[in-house]
């Protein structure tokens, strides 16, 4: 057996008894491309050794998906089949976990009508907020995990020949996610314990607000009253913990909807539903995107902030070191699982309820009370370079360094 076939093989134990750490008895629910079909056959054999009831692969296929953007009628972008929403409705709320396996290539939709994108985003993400509202609230098990495509792989390695590229990318990812490690579960428990230790610190200390600055940065984030710093791990309604990212560094909370000021500077491009953002820069006010600017991508932009009244606003923080396995590649991944996990990020739009203090209980009305933003979206842009300090600023005023030259101060 090949060291890639081995490697892949911890690879995917480490997707199901980590990442959705399947139950005896449960269904998981596996989205994937059709490209990554030996990665997915590898996460059924181990979802069902590990006592899965039912494997359930929901297919897609991106060349069919550019084959929609190109051919199909405008009035295509504004629907999304609501029984498809209402299927994985009713199979969270009978216990289902969900593996999303991303595959996607960067130049997916280059060229595409950024109008025919951010509608059917809108489309979707209005369908799906039944069970959105399931995942934000960490009422299911769901995690995801990368594997190498074609396309994407050539994005990343551009001078090498094919067959380089995705070994390439392959051995990028293992490294990434710790899968290339002799017992890649035992290093997670690992991993998960040391950024428990930060998450401690940081609720220990109730900052008041956040202060970033670097190049092109320069911004304060007011937190929510009852923000909570989450670590990689999360706690589904039953009690079962799992990771929700393969690869994870983050540790991330609620901002205050209202308490954002100033601007920030992207530090790596955004791959947002197949177009690329790139040298961008948002600036608030009170909390609200007042302007923004981009080389690349501008109208890509616009209509993603466009996409409702939350969307132009803030619904996570996250602080990420510059050394980090994943920023240590000196890789662009062109995929937000990876990219975010390189570096400080920020999300427009909808905010975690479970990163507030009982807010996984709270109502739509008492989330908004408590400062958390709502929207249909969810989208991580990153900030992080190894230039980036950031302080924490108590109820006091006192200045805390918390990162010097994007690392852990």
């Amino acid at each position: 057996m090949s060291n890639l076939h081995t490697t892949m093989e911890k690879y995917a134990e480490l997707a199901v008894k980590v990442g959705v750490n399947i139950q005896k008895g449960q269904t998981l629910i596996v989205n994937a491309d059709i490209a990554t079909a030996p990665f997915v056959r590898l996460v059924t054999k181990k979802a069902y050794e590990a006592g899965a009831k039912l494997v359930q692969i929901e297919w897609s296929d991106e060349q069919v998906t550019r084959i929609r953007y190109d051919k199909a009628p405008d009035e295509s972008f504004e629907y999304f089949p609501g029984w498809r929403a209402d299927m994985l409705e009713k199979a969270f709320g009978e216990g289902a976990a969900m593996l999303a396996i991303t595959s996607v290539n960067p130049d997916l939709l280059k060229g595409v009508d950024a109008s025919k994108i951010a509608n059917l985003q809108k489309a979707a993400g209005e369908a799906t907020k039944g069970y959105r509202k399931m995942v934000m609230a960490d009422k299911i098990s769901w995690s995801i995990v990368a594997v190498p495509s074609k396309g994407w792989s050539a994005k990343v390695f551009p001078d090498l020949s094919e067959q380089e590229q995705e070994e390439k990318l392959w051995e990028a990812i293992f490294h990434a996610t710790r899968a290339n490690l002799e017992d890649p579960v035992q290093a997670w428990m690992d991993h998960k314990e040391k950024l428990s230790e930060k998450v401690e610190f940081l609720n220990n200390k109730k900052f008041k607000s956040l202060h970033y600055k670097a190049e092109g940065t320069d911004l304060t984030i007011e937190l929510a009253e009852k923000h909570v710093w989450i670590g990689p791990e999360s706690i589904n309604e039953n009690g079962v913990a799992f990771i929700a990212n393969i690869p994870t560094e983050e540790v991330f909370t609620t901002p205050l909807k209202t308490g954002v000021n100033g601007t920030a500077r992207s530090s790596k491009p955004l791959n947002y539903g197949g177009n690329m953002i790139d040298n961008f820069s948002i600036t608030f006010e009170n909390g609200k995107i007042v302007s923004f600017e981009a080389e690349e991508g501008y109208e890509t932009l616009q209509k993603l902030i466009e996409t409702d009244e939350g969307s132009h606003y803030l619904g996570e923080v996250a602080l990420v070191p510059h050394d980090s396995p994943i920023s240590n590649t000196n890789l662009i991944f062109y995929n937000t699982l990876f990219d975010e996990n390189a570096s400080h990020h920020l999300a427009i739009g909808n905010a975690y309820s479970f990163a507030l203090e009982g807010g996984k209980q709270m109502s739509e009305e008492e989330l908004e009370a408590a400062g958390a933003n709502s929207s249909i979206t969810h989208v991580d842009f990153m900030i992080g370079s190894s230039d980036m300090d950031i302080d924490g600023i108590t109820k006091d005023g006192e200045r805390v360094p918390l990162f010097r030259q994007g690392n852990w101060a």
